[in-house]
């Protein structure tokens, strides 16, 4: 079994992607301000998991996670203000909402997996 596996870095993964997707149309003037910001967030999500996954200690995974929670968090934010400024539809913030949503509740979770069974959950 590798990060791979798991469906919270699944679902944070299909996020990044689509943050990827949808921030190449914001104007070239956020291309080092918000569009930079969104992405090293998204990815953030993602990357927290996988290195947590092969964390040995309890409180180093969820050490890691919470990294992870913040950056979704954050993530958030820039939905909605990427929805505010009209760099993105309405369709795409529900696209985005949506997909953000699935990772965090799966996020959540996983932390709960690590609290619970000592670490050992690979939801």
């Amino acid at each position: 079994m590798t990060f791979k596996d798991i469906i919270a870095w699944q679902k944070a993964y299909d996020f990044v992607l689509l943050t990827y997707k949808l921030t190449r149309n914001f104007p070239d003037s956020e291309k080092y301000g918000l569009t930079s910001q969104f992405r090293r967030a998204a990815v953030s999500i993602a990357a927290n998991i996988a290195e947590g996954y092969k964390k040995l200690s309890k409180a180093d995974k969820l050490r890691l996670m919470n990294v992870a929670q913040g950056s979704l968090e954050e993530c958030r934010f820039y939905v909605m203000l990427s929805k505010d400024l009209e760099y993105i539809t309405t369709e795409e913030y529900e696209q985005l909402s949506f997909v953000i949503e699935g990772a965090s509740f799966y996020l959540n979770a996983y932390c709960k997996g690590i609290k619970d069974n000592n670490g050992l959950s690979d939801l």
